[in-house]
Formats: structure tokens, C-alpha cells, sequence
């Protein structure tokens, strides 16, 4: 499985950033930008989209 991460537009200037993958049909990956080599959260499509929303 191979996430292409991109930096989300949630991320900010203060140091508070996040990469989001949408390549995998149905999951959304998510990561530190400052630790790439660390944990990935997998979140459905449906739940990203609450979490979005939500912002």
C-alpha cells in the first residue's frame, strides 16, 4: 500500500502541519509533515469528510 501524500491546505505557518493522501479508493491517510517516517492515521472517506466538515 502506497500512500502519495500531499500537505493539506489545514495546515498552517505556526508549525501545525499535516499531510493527507486521498490516492486509495475509500481510505484517507493522514501525518505529521514532520515525521513522515511515524505513525499514519487511516481514516474512511465518510469520516474524513465529518472531520472536515466539522473544522
Amino acid at each position: 500500500m502506497q500512500f502519495d501524500f500531499v500537505k493539506s491546505t489545514y495546515s498552517n505557518t505556526a508549525g501545525e502541519c499535516v499531510e493527507v493522501a486521498r490516492n486509495l479508493p475509500g481510505t484517507v491517510a493522514v501525518r505529521d509533515s514532520k515525521d513522515p517516517g511515524g505513525p499514519i492515521l487511516r481514516l474512511s472517506s465518510t469520516a474524513w469528510a465529518e472531520f472536515a466538515k466539522a473544522r
